[in-house]
């Protein structure tokens, strides 16, 4: 066996074929379905957000070099050695073919398509090239189909963090021109979606731990059906996927891996002020034909982005609940680019939830077992001395997800939430602002040992 790692490490052919047979063995790994997989420890891994862009990343990688935080992502994707270094999936091979349906169709190329200009002739010639994206940017390049080596905490789903464990999931490399925009020290990106090569569909398949998994933006995020403890005032730490209300996932057939939710209808409240925005009948549907439309949510945009009609009627109906709030001295002032709606700031306090704002709700349909209520450290930011809401009309640019979605939820308003992702049953539950409720993601275990 030694010589046989000797020979591997000299012989170029010798060593792309021991690589071959690396990436064959995790390729059939994950074939396995969870049911014929042992189970194995939940897993829990920091998040953090970055002061500069306002989006998250996560340390997952062995060398704890960060990812971004990309929930419609279809890959897990980062730079990589030279490609004599890195393993291969074959390009004739089931995951190859997968990788290449799942990428997205419209990108802008950072290395014009010429990935295979500088390949050796021989064997790599055969080596699975698949697509990473940059969601941020929205442009994309071409990489080999590797493995990529990761490492979390395992969590028994109580108060104790257990140590470390590493595993392996199937991701591409990616040009470093590739991370552009991305978070300081990012060395790729960590894709969520529901799609089968996606970073929580890997581990299941591997651990057999449950379709599930969680995040609590800034914090954390545990994959696998596990309890995620956080403190309550009255009872201490529970259970909080046990208690917080759930939505039904919808399926846009244009993007398959996005976590869309029925929202039916948008309004602001305040002071007993209530104002629906005034959207033409069906705005926020998924077109079933096209794919256009719906309510997406994304890690991958500090704030929620609206379409410019929906934008329009929300902020007639917000400022209709500022006006009538009984609050005579609230008034607009010019806004600061990038936001649209900006206040003077001078919002009354309140005793358990800081200053007293309009409450923004997402009226939920099809079964939800409640509305999505954002309250206001949820959509509002301070900037020079004004309050502005941390909701934008949508640009010409990029979108963080596919298609040509109504409402794009993003980092702001999901953050210091419990969203659980249970991709078995399809549904996603949210807690809404856990400040509200004296509780918080940096209170969990995570953050207690």
């Amino acid at each position: 066996m030694a010589d046989q790692a000797k020979l591997s490490r000299h012989n170029p052919y010798t060593n792309h074929v021991f690589h071959r047979v690396i990436i064959s063995a995790l390729v059939l790994l994950l074939s396995c379905t969870a049911a014929t997989s042992d189970r194995q420890p939940p897993l829990i891994s920091q998040l953090s957000k970055d002061p500069e862009t306002s989006l998250y990343t996560i340390s997952v990688k062995a060398d704890k070099s960060p990812l971004l935080l990309d929930l419609a992502g279809s890959l897990v994707w980062s730079t990589c050695p030279p490609s004599s270094a890195h393993s291969t999936v074959p390009c004739e091979s089931d995951t190859c073919a997968v990788a290449k349906q799942q990428s997205s169709h419209r990108c802008r190329y950072v290395d014009g398509g010429r990935f295979w200009e500088n390949r050796e002739p021989g064997p790599s010639w055969c080596a699975c090239a698949a697509r990473p994206l940059n969601p941020v940017t929205g442009q994309c390049s071409t990489g080999d189909l590797t493995s990529l080596t990761m490492k979390a905490n395992t969590t028994n789903g109580t108060m104790e963090l257990r140590p470390e464990e590493s595993f392996a999931v199937v991701g591409a490399c990616a040009l470093g021109r590739l991370l552009g925009s991305l978070p300081a020290g990012a060395a790729g990106v960590a894709g969520l979606s529901r799609r089968s090569l996606s970073l929580p569909s890997q581990l299941v398949a591997q651990r057999g731990f449950g379709r599930k998994f969680s995040l609590c933006l800034p914090a954390f995020a545990t994959f696998g059906d596990t309890p995620v403890y956080l403190p309550t005032p009255e009872r201490g730490f529970i259970d909080y996927t046990t208690s917080i209300p759930y939505t039904p996932l919808l399926t846009n057939p244009a993007n398959a891996g996005g976590y869309y939710i029925p929202v039916k209808g948008i309004s602001a409240s305040w002071h007993g002020a209530d104002a629906a925005a005034a959207l033409p009948r069906g705005a926020l549907d998924i077109d079933v034909r096209t794919g256009r439309g719906g309510v997406v949510l994304s890690t991958a945009t500090p704030y929620t982005v609206m379409r410019p009609d929906v934008f329009r009627a929300f902020a007639k109906a917000f400022d209709h609940a500022i006006i009538r709030g009984k609050v005579s001295f609230m008034e607009r002032v010019p806004a600061t680019k990038p936001f649209e709606l900006c206040y003077n700031g001078a919002f009354p306090m309140l005793k358990r939830a800081g200053l007293d704002m309009p409450y923004i709700k997402l009226e939920l349909g099809d079964g939800a077992t409640r509305n999505w209520t954002l309250f206001n450290d949820n959509y509002m930011v301070p900037v020079d001395g004004a309050m502005c809401v941390g909701i934008l009309p949508m640009g010409p640019g990029g979108m963080p997800v596919d298609g040509e979605p109504a409402v794009v939820i993003g980092g702001k308003q999901l953050e210091n939430n419990l969203l659980v992702f249970d991709l078995e049953k399809q549904v996603l539950g949210f807690s809404m602002l856990l400040s509200v409720q004296l509780s918080g993601c940096r209170s969990s275990y995570f953050f207690r040992n």
